[in-house]
């Protein structure tokens, strides 16, 4: 969820004199032994400059840490220094992509991202959020990065890999960095930014008449036609100049950290609906498959402060988990709080202008200077309109990455993000994480504003559900599609009274959860999103959730549950009246090899079971035939399947409600379903039949032609990754060879995957361009409040980011398992979790 919340930016930069290394040493136990220096020991004593008191830190047996301390001013440092220990070029790399600065360790290949970064200007964000912090919160921020910066000091020598051979020192941490992550977090949850610049890429090749069916808002709501004729009329084509920049470069910053993910799952458990007769709490945080994962567990234990769960390298917090009286998590609640206005502009006396309601403005300026790695530092010109930086005024097409654009004349995409004043959302995280009551919960979740969220929390007899964040009110239009800037009509008028958030108490089903999807009816008095979720992993939460006596088992079973309700929403579409009749006319006009292969098809397909286990056939099947609907019903238009409009379309489905979805459920007036390529005119019907003949074919050219030996776990798989391999198609020739030669050493997988987008062990990928997971549970936990010790949890990768850590990929193997580890709150409980082994720090020069 909050993460994607993200996806971390560990290993990021891999110098070219890696390469050396690797023909040198001709095999990677030489890295190995080379860098086991920068794992910091896990027992013995260590001196270190900043603690009032000695500090304790055991591990469990995934390395997972038991901060004990005697005052919380040592357990804030103490988790510095562990986060920096265990993630520090996570650390450093999400601060140099909030900053706009990863250039300067990675080189010309990550410039557009910088320019992305620094258009947005997250640092202003963070110095406002860090401003409106109480001065007990400031001073908090403060102790950490002192922590964070005593182990900089002592590992200054030793630092791991990626950055010992970028040749990059990292500058010392500073309290407001920690915001500055936090601000980038936030930034990857407001959803709908993607869409917009996907609207404005499907426009160019359909037109806005024929927009809407493209971006469906919900399977009940109607078509945004309205929304779409913002469009029209509009001379897109060639006036719209760097949108293929600018969507290029979006997509290049989530593929590198996350933007718009539909992340999560959390339910609650009401005392009547449970074994126990108590609470349960689970969360499940969805969020781009790497390695590291985004998340690490950690667990304090001080005189006025106890908590234990997952935290975010860079930021002193525990951001879901447990406090031995409260458990919360969270997802993100699809909020739309940034929005895409289309700007007319104009070169005026050397000025950029901009109208506004029948008035030409100046832009304002700001001058942003960029520092890269092995090229001479460039200075470029950025300008902002009265709704934010212009997208393309920092982006565009140029005749060689490192030259300055001139924006001239045409339309200009500037973005309007939410505002930060007055905002107490650090400090009501902080009281969060403390409540030790759902009242105290609500309390506190009421005053986040900066972050749009769907938190669920729990105490031994009551469960709550609390919407946060800052919702603008729109005077027109629904935010789904760009909006004319120059018609004061389409502004926002304040935001919408937080009284009106969403929450819920104790309901009489005995249950409570969110899943991304639209958690309010149509028509509620203020407008959250129009970019939910598609609701099955919802519709499986209330089918499980509302149905016997749960315990934590249950709860572990729903985690890893991969039952889709698609599959059966699909099956009632097959045998609809009308669509059987028409379905099998068109199966029957199909030459002989494909009407075989097609009525095959159609009788596995009615009898699958929608359970899309790794081991599964008929999943194997079903998956085909999604992927090969999907490119029958909209490639002719939006092909080949390399073009910006297609690549537009898939990047849609994996962040809400999609067309794909959309068509094969409903939609038979659609004009998509002509194949526009042939002489006659085909309808829905006709496309399935063809559909589900090339399901078939797909899985025989995949898998074999014996039946016996389809595996959906063999077209789909996980892969941990860093983002060194991520990002290496970016790099230079010499980096992306240095990059490959250490795959091995770097990266895990294949291992087979069971589910998709629609299940709650959710393992989505880019719908009709290929099965790659690219979506998962990055941690998950449950508190079940009738055990002694309430709070187990896994992470989806190992607690370290080093990979000379033995701690670097041992939790994967747990996590395909569903290994939870105990986090005990009992004293006679510690030592079974965390053993005797143990490193103090004692205050010392």
């Amino acid at each position: 969820m909050l993460s994607r919340l993200f996806r971390p930016m560990a290993h990021l930069s891999l110098a070219a004199a890696l390469t050396a290394v690797v023909t040198l040493s001709g095999c990677q136990s030489f890295l190995q032994s080379r860098y086991s220096a920068s794992v910091h020991p896990d027992q013995g004593t260590a001196r270190v400059q900043g603690l009032a008191q000695s500090v304790v830190i055991r591990r469990n047996a995934l390395g997972m840490p038991l901060i004990e301390t005697n005052t919380f001013h040592d357990a804030l440092f103490a988790l510095g220094y562990v986060h920096a220990s265990d993630r520090l070029s996570q650390m450093v790399g999400l601060r140099l992509m909030a900053e706009g600065r990863l250039a300067e360790m990675a080189g010309p290949g990550v410039l557009e991202i910088d320019r992305f970064m620094r258009a947005v200007n997250l640092k202003k964000s963070a110095e406002v959020l860090y401003r409106n912090a109480s001065p007990r919160l400031q001073r908090f921020f403060e102790v950490y990065a002192r922590g964070v910066n005593a182990y900089l000091f002592r590992y200054r020598d030793k630092l791991p890999m990626d950055l010992a051979e970028s040749g990059y020192r990292p500058p010392y941490w500073k309290a407001e960095d920690s915001v500055l992550v936090f601000c980038l977090l936030n930034f990857g949850l407001s959803v709908n930014l993607q869409e917009e610049i996907a609207a404005l890429v499907l426009a160019q090749k359909v037109g806005s008449d024929q927009l809407a069916w493209l971006l469906p808002t919900y399977p009940d709501e109607p078509l945004p036609v309205e929304e779409a004729a913002k469009l029209k009329g509009l001379n897109l084509n060639g006036q719209l100049v760097g949108l293929g920049a600018v969507s290029n470069a979006v997509s290049q910053f989530a593929d590198a950290h996350m933007l718009g993910v539909a992340a999560s799952n959390n339910w609650a458990i009401a005392p009547q609906n449970s074994r126990s007769g108590k609470s349960l709490l689970a969360n499940d945080t969805h969020l781009p498959l790497s390695m590291p994962s985004a998340w690490n567990f950690v667990q304090i234990r001080s005189p006025k402060y106890q908590a234990a769960g997952v935290s975010i390298a860079g930021v002193p917090a525990v951001v879901a988990g447990f406090n031995g009286k409260l458990g919360w998590g969270m997802t993100m609640v699809m909020g739309d709080n940034q929005d895409l206005f289309l700007e007319k502009i104009k070169r005026e006396n050397g000025r950029l202008m901009y109208l506004a309601d029948g008035k030409w403005l100046p832009a304002q300026q700001r001058q942003e200077t960029f520092f890269i790695k092995g090229q001479r530092p460039i200075r470029e010109t950025l300008y902002e309109t009265r709704h934010g930086p212009l997208l393309n005024s920092a982006l565009g097409e140029r005749k060689h990455m490192l030259q300055p654009m001139q924006l001239s004349s045409g339309y200009g995409l500037a973005l309007q993000t939410t505002q930060f004043e007055a905002d107490k959302t650090l400090d009501a995280f902080f009281d969060l994480s403390r409540a030790q009551s759902v009242e105290q919960a609500f309390e506190a979740t009421r005053e986040v504003r900066a972050m749009p969220l769907n938190v669920v929390f729990a105490d031994a007899r009551h469960i709550g559900w609390q919407v946060t964040g800052r919702f603008p009110n729109r005077r027109a239009g629904l935010g789904l599609m760009p909006s004319p800037g120059w018609d004061s009509q389409y502004e926002w008028d304040g935001f919408a009274d937080p009284m009106l958030h969403p929450y819920d108490q104790d309901p009489p089903e005995g249950w409570l959860g969110t899943a991304n999807q639209r958690t309010v009816p149509r028509g509620y008095g203020m407008q959250l999103s129009n970019s939910w979720y598609y609701p099955e992993r919802a519709e499986r939460i209330a089918e499980l959730a509302g149905t016997g006596k749960h315990d934590s088992q249950s709860m572990i079973a729903m985690q890893y549950d991969q039952t889709s309700l698609f599959a059966g929403k699909l099956q009632s579409m097959f045998g609809a009246p009308g669509m059987a009749e028409g379905l099998k006319t068109a199966i029957d006009a199909l030459p002989p090899a494909e009407r075989s292969k097609a009525r095959e098809a159609h009788s596995r397909l009615m009898k699958f079971d929608g359970k899309l286990a790794a081991t599964s056939a008929d999943a194997a099947l079903f998956s085909a035939f999604l992927y090969q609907s999907a490119r029958e019903t909209f490639l002719d238009e939006l092909g080949p399947d390399t073009s910006p409009a297609w690549q537009a379309l898939v990047e849609t489905a994996n962040s809400s409600y999609s067309a794909q979805a959309d068509h094969l459920l409903g939609r038979e007036d659609s004009p998509f379903w002509n194949d526009i390529r042939t002489p006659q005119q085909e309808d829905k019907p006709a496309i399935l039949a063809r559909s589900l003949a090339d399901a078939v074919s797909f899985t025989e050219s995949k898998l074999g032609t014996e039946r016996s030996a389809w595996q959906w776990g063999k077209l789909h798989s996980y892969n941990w990754t860093t983002e060194t391999s991520h990002l290496a198609r970016y790099m230079s020739a010499s980096q992306r060879a240095s990059i490959n030669a250490l795959k091995g050493y770097l990266d895990r997988g294949p291992y087979p995957a069971g589910g998709d987008h629609s299940t709650l062990n959710v393992s989505a990928y880019n719908w009709g361009q290929n099965f790659d997971t690219w979506l998962i549970p990055a941690m998950r936990i449950v508190v079940d409040f009738g055990r002694e010790e309430p709070l187990i949890g896994l992470n989806s990768s190992g607690q370290s980011g080093n990979p000379a850590s033995k701690h670097y990929a041992d939790g994967i193997d747990a996590w395909l398992k569903g290994q939870y580890m105990t986090f005990p709150f009992q004293p006679h409980n510690l030592d079974k979790a965390y053993g005797s082994r143990r490193l103090v720090l004692v205050p010392g020069q």
